[in-house]
């Protein structure tokens, strides 16, 4: 009896669980392709291939660039200095790094608005070396970093913290140095981790709306990305354009999806249980 319990009770969460998926996930990227498709394949061409749409993607991959790299440089100190060291604040450097999980990305963009905007103690001087951030480039940059700011440093501290300590002070006895211990034996540890950390990373900044809509100003060509384009596309009615650009914004989605299960699959086969 409880066998066959059990056997129910597994039925109705696989259903539960892939009726979900088809609902929420599957369903809207096939409506995405159909209509991106709807009007054929010369005006899908020329959607995407417009100068806006390759202005706008030249600038989400900026955006994406510059902040997983800035991220990664970041999230690697981050997490050497909370799992390898004590110091006065440690505890506030872990909070603060969770901060932009718990802050909404319209907030985040208005904190920027209002930190480097006209009303800002900074703007004058800011002015003063030609400087502009908010409805930039620069300010595209910053709200997309912060938004992805705890990615990289969450995923490794756990890593850091499970190996511990004793193969890098037994390096330090022997003579290594600082980069050799990180090279040799710190770097390989987390290599997996790191790259799944990147991977999340690229795929949050590249999908990322809120902040910087605030912080963009909505200038076609200039400081519009990929969603934000999408946004206008469908706001002037220009339905199957706007399809057609969220299709390529569905690619990357997928592929990046591809490629975080392949480095999750190397790293199970390589015996790293430390990325999920």
């Amino acid at each position: 009896m409880r066998k066959a319990e059990n056997k129910w009770g597994r039925r109705a969460l696989i259903a539960i669980s892939m009726a979900f998926v088809l609902l929420m996930l599957i369903t809207p990227l096939l409506v995405v392709l159909f209509e991106a498709f709807s009007s054929g394949l010369a005006l899908y061409w020329r959607a995407v291939s417009d100068k806006y749409t390759l202005l706008a993607a030249k600038l989400t991959l900026t955006a994406t660039f510059a902040a997983v790299l800035l991220n990664t440089a970041f999230g690697l100190a981050a997490a050497w200095a909370i799992t390898r060291f004590s110091f006065r604040g440690k505890g506030l450097l872990t909070t603060f790094i969770d901060i932009p999980f718990a802050v909404s990305p319209v907030i985040a963009g208005l904190v920027f608005i209002l930190t480097f905007g006209r009303l800002s103690p900074l703007h004058s001087f800011l002015d003063s070396y030609g400087l502009k951030i908010v409805f930039a480039t620069p300010g595209i940059i910053l709200a997309t970093v912060f938004v992805t700011f705890p990615f990289v440093a969450r995923e490794i501290i756990p890593v850091l913290e499970a190996r511990g300590t004793d193969e890098e002070q037994a390096a330090a006895l022997m003579g290594a140095g600082f980069f050799t211990i990180f090279r040799r034996v710190t770097f390989p540890h987390i290599r997996w981790a790191l790259l799944y950390s990147v991977i999340l990373c690229t795929a949050r900044a590249m999908g990322e709306f809120g902040a910087v809509s605030v912080v963009s100003g909505h200038l076609r060509g200039k400081t519009n990305t990929l969603p934000l384009h999408v946004e206008i596309l469908y706001n002037e009615y220009q339905f199957t354009a706007a399809f057609a650009v969220s299709s390529l914004l569905a690619a990357a989605a997928v592929i990046i999806l591809i490629v975080r299960n392949i480095v999750e699959f190397t790293a199970r086969k390589e015996g790293d249980g430390n990325v999920r």
